[in-house]
């Protein structure tokens, strides 16, 4: 009993410690960004570049940014600096993308389009 126990727990910490497997997207790299408002008191224009590893999308200087690419290239994504928010949707192809997004300055409400280029 006890070499079967034995048996069990250490295959609980070889899967445990496994990492699970991950298929690469195919919108993985680095992608330039460019935001620019159409409506509202933000500034004109935000130009950024953010990096998407198996679908989840991240910038390394940015802590409060989240974002996922869908297999068919549909985006999400939201950030926060300070008192700036913006949070957007579209798609990406595979070399380029686009989409709306919608956020505040403080009190200002902002709204415009967002366009991508595969680095």
């Amino acid at each position: 009993m006890k070499r079967l126990w034995l048996c069990v727990m250490a295959t609980n910490c070889i899967v445990a410690l496994t990492p699970a497997a991950h298929a690469r997207s195919a919108y993985d790299g680095s992608w330039d960004l460019l935001f620019v408002t159409q409506s509202g008191d933000c500034d004109p224009s935000y130009n950024f570049t953010v990096n998407v590893f198996n679908g989840v999308v991240t910038h390394p200087n940015l802590v409060k940014f989240r974002g996922h690419v869908a297999r068919s290239g549909a985006v999400r994504a939201s950030v926060t600096v300070h008192e700036k928010y913006a949070a957007g949707t579209g798609r990406l192809s595979n070399t380029t993308g686009r989409g709306t997004w919608r956020g505040h300055s403080g009190s200002a409400q902002c709204l415009g389009y967002w366009t991508a280029q595969r680095n």
